[in-house]
């Protein structure tokens, strides 16, 4: 294996690993179960079942409008701003309903930290196993014949696919890894935010967090078209030391364990034990 392919499957690696050690030392190290973790993972399931089909129903109708006309950079900036709004309130209000209404008991501030980990690391785990998907398929495909297995229709796009990939720097191949190392602070920090609508009882923080969400990805969107993937991934990083400060900002003490009371059994009292003399013999005699 040369270099170039050790670097493209260890960014597919990483991506899925960086997220369980993650859950793993959270949930040792706060001696907690999985429960939330796996919640938070299906609350990225769920928000996408809905995110991605409105994506791409949205896109179809205006695909049918005037705005093919726009110029380009007012297409760029309507895109990033639909796009990261779907994104926000789709994710954001899907941690809001499973919160309110299946993890009920989940009230802390450990409790967003490890219900934001298991969003993030569902995300990294589904586009780390595409990745390694996409890395054995291109392997078999780099030293075949493409005439004899793909269609000649599709013959052009798929030779530039796999040139493409099979040209890229090594480090350039591990920029995937990088991100989701940069964006899982920042799914945390957002999972922190929706909490704080229970624990402070103020709906505002639900908005703060879709803000906050939509601003990550149209900078994302934006950045990519403007100021190339180096400096978008720099970006990027910005985002999650600001998420780092926003998570320990809003942290706040665990609620105390309650304590179960225990049963209080009266105190038998032993009766004195009367000394057997003749004198009590005979004053106890008729008692």
């Amino acid at each position: 294996m040369d270099f170039l392919s050790f670097a493209h499957l260890l960014n597919g690696l990483l991506m899925v690993a960086v997220p369980v050690l993650l859950a793993i030392l959270l949930t040792y190290k706060w001696k907690m179960g999985g429960r939330i973790w796996w919640i938070g993972a299906v609350t990225f399931i769920f928000s996408q079942v809905g995110h991605i089909p409105f994506n791409w129903g949205v896109g179809k109708l205006l695909n049918q409008t005037n705005m093919v006309a726009w110029n380009p950079i007012t297409q760029l900036i309507f895109n990033a701003v639909f796009l990261g709004l779907s994104a926000g309130i789709f994710e954001e209000c899907a941690r809001y309903l499973v919160l309110r209404l299946w993890a009920k008991d989940a009230r802390s501030w450990r409790n967003g930290v490890l219900f934001g980990a298991g969003h993030a690391g569902a995300e990294a785990i589904i586009l780390g196993v595409l990745v390694l998907y996409t890395f054995f398929q291109l392997t078999v495909l780099r030293d075949v014949d493409l005439e004899s297995v793909i269609p000649s229709n599709q013959l052009l796009l798929a030779q530039q696919q796999v040139n493409a990939y099979w040209s890229l720097a090594w480090y350039n191949s591990l920029l995937g890894a990088l991100e989701r190392f940069f964006t899982i602070p920042c799914q945390i920090a957002m999972a922190v935010m929706v909490m704080q609508v229970f624990t402070r009882r103020q709906i505002r923080w639900l908005f703060l967090a879709i803000g906050y969400h939509a601003l990550l990805d149209a900078t994302t969107v934006i950045n990519v078209n403007y100021i190339g993937v180096y400096w978008t991934e720099a970006v990027i990083f910005g985002f999650a030391l600001m998420s780092m400060i926003i998570i320990f900002i809003l942290r706040k003490p665990e609620p105390p364990v309650p304590i179960m009371p225990t049963a209080v059994h009266p105190a038998i009292i032993m009766p004195k034990p009367i000394d057997e003399t003749l004198e009590n013999l005979e004053i106890t005699r008729y008692r």
